[in-house]
């Protein structure tokens, strides 16, 4: 009897190594979204890294709101480089191999470094508020020690959530098929595979989701909520213009990521439709942090101000 146990834990256990499907297809589909990935993926390094230049580099943006579009950058640049990488790798054919390790690794930083980005969004509409309902006594209430708090807690409560979820995935044996529906280790194609009752996995998951999404959600809808009223009670329409103009990015950038992120991760249980979530997900690891430095450049007279100044100092 015990040698029969002991056989059909090693046999639970057997399957180390894991295969993304990335996006089958044929060779010259695959081969064009590798190098759209890879163009997208360099764009976005580039205008991260820019923001978080032209912030470090000009004094009249060190301000608690630039500090956190600073943090925000940062987290896109190492939330894109978790998974697009590999994926690009995949779609070339050239390793479409991951490790039982490599996978948990993976999914714990690209889920931890989504989290960070919802809370942290949930701080900017906080800061947003504060700056527009409250402005005689922003100064005084976003200082600098409040400010660092704000920016330290995202990354504290991300990677701590989604460490409890990583523990329970790490538990699950997986002793059948290998192949994981996705360019990278995404929660539902990778427990779809696992030969045991996966319920407890999906219902933390969708507690953390709970929380973490819709908690961020909550405070970024009722700051805005306050903020669109102060904005709607100011006498000129140039005064509207000016204060909505200050935060009209940041609510486009909360509106594309919490759509995409809510219809994922908000269910009770893992869907079927994993092709559809792997689609969402490329607006998710790919396209908003692509979009974001473009988005805050763009529609922010401040940074294209010193970004003008920037590229004539050259």
């Amino acid at each position: 009897i015990s040698v029969k146990y002991f056989s059909e834990i090693e046999n639970q256990t057997s399957v180390q190594k894991f295969i993304l499907l990335g996006f089958p297809g044929p060779w010259f589909f695959r081969i064009s979204l590798a190098v759209a990935f890879s163009i997208m993926y360099f764009l976005t390094i580039v205008g991260n890294m820019s923001v978080i230049a032209l912030v470090w580099t000009h004094p009249w943006l060190h301000t608690p709101i630039y500090f956190f579009l600073c943090n925000l950058s940062f987290l896109e640049i190492w939330y894109t480089t978790a998974c697009v990488p590999k994926a690009i790798s995949v779609m070339f054919g050239k390793s479409q191999t991951i490790s039982f390790t490599g996978c948990i690794l993976q999914l714990y930083f690209v889920f931890s470094l989504g989290s960070t980005e919802c809370l942290i969004l949930a701080v900017m509409a906080y800061d947003r508020y504060l700056a527009i309902c409250h402005p005689l006594r922003y100064s005084s209430l976003m200082n600098s020690t409040f400010s660092a708090q704000l920016a330290l807690i995202p990354w504290l409560c991300g990677f701590l959530a989604i460490s409890v979820l990583a523990s329970l995935i790490s538990r699950l044996p997986f002793c059948g098929p290998n192949i994981i529906n996705h360019f990278f280790c995404d929660i539902d194609s990778w427990i779809a595979l696992s030969c045991t009752d996966t319920s407890l996995v999906e219902l933390a998951t969708f507690i953390i989701s709970i929380n973490v999404l819709l908690g961020s959600c909550a405070v970024t809808l009722v700051s805005y909520i306050y903020i669109i009223s102060t904005i709607c009670r100011i006498p000129s329409a140039q005064g509207r213009q000016k204060a909505f103009s200050t935060c009209s990015a940041h609510l486009t950038v909360v509106t594309i990521w919490y759509g995409s992120s809510i219809f994922l991760y908000v269910k009770p249980s893992a869907q079927n439709s994993l092709n559809l979530n792997k689609i969402v997900n490329v607006f998710n690891t790919i396209v908003t942090p692509l979009l974001n430095p473009f988005i805050y450049t763009l529609r922010n007279k401040e940074v294209k101000r010193a970004l003008e100044k920037a590229i004539s100092g050259m």
